[in-house]
């Protein structure tokens, strides 16, 4: 349905007859964090994010599972071998 709330005209999956269902009635809009994230959009109430309806929410756990702008690092783990099984293997082979 459409949004009646703070979006108005945009398409709200929290939308229904009743009015807006999501937590407080309405869409927050983004936190400081969020600031260079693809996924936010101007809108004339302020800006909000097109995934989430609380973006505060979000980042308590560390950061936001969809940000766009953070760029998160591979950790390259060595595998631990066996002496035992190596040994075994190498008398395998030879």
């Amino acid at each position: 349905m459409l949004c009646q709330t703070v979006k108005t005209g945009l398409e709200c999956a929290f939308m229904s007859k009743k009015g807006c269902g999501f937590f407080g009635g309405n869409c927050n809009t983004i936190v400081e964090k969020c600031s260079d994230c693809s996924k936010i959009f101007d809108y004339n109430s302020g800006k909000y994010c097109k995934v989430y309806p609380d973006p505060t929410s979000k980042w308590l756990n560390g950061k936001c599972p969809t940000a766009t702008h953070i760029k998160s690092e591979i950790k390259e783990t060595t595998q631990k071998i066996n002496p035992l099984k190596a040994s075994k293997r190498a008398n395998k082979k030879g």
